[in-house]
């Protein structure tokens, strides 16, 4: 399942067939920042981005850092107890390092022997935030770029 941030704001639950999500992955096109796993992705992907604000999640900073630009970003959600994870028989934990070696994710310390740099084009989790400094703020500039890029004529750049 995959989301933009900007759509992923304006959400204000989490959808019934979202609960078994346990992985998730942060990335813009083929450059992965994040990949991670929870009993719920939907609740851990929520406390990055709170946890950005206070600096407790570098993850969560680097999108409030590289705001407006990271509203579309997107957001994987997957289950580790789906068949694409049968090679390592349905286990989180193996699924998680799975997706980390794969990925090779610019923010995973842990299980990743070789992370890629984070690129040029993108301002590091250490930058000033860029962005509101609510959720309240986040999620409406959210809402405004999901209206925006609904408009009939609307062109991604």
């Amino acid at each position: 399942m995959k989301i933009s941030l900007m759509r992923f704001l304006v959400m204000g639950e989490c959808p019934a067939e979202w609960l078994p999500l346990d992985l998730y992955l942060f990335r813009d096109g083929d450059t992965v920042f994040y990949v991670g796993r929870s009993y719920r992705a939907f609740d851990r992907v929520w406390n990055h981005i709170r946890n950005g604000y206070k600096a407790r999640s570098d993850v969560g900073r680097f999108l409030l850092a590289n705001w407006p630009r990271s509203l579309h970003f997107d957001i994987e959600l997957l289950n580790s107890q789906s068949p694409a994870f049968d090679r390592v028989g349905r286990d989180a934990a193996a699924a998680e390092e799975l997706l980390i070696r794969r990925h090779r994710p610019c923010f995973n310390d842990s299980l990743n022997d070789d992370p890629i740099a984070l690129p040029a084009a993108y301002r590091p989790p250490s930058s000033p935030i860029r962005c509101p400094r609510s959720l309240r703020g986040l999620r409406s500039q959210a809402a405004r770029a999901v209206r925006e890029e609904e408009k009939p004529g609307w062109i991604a750049e």
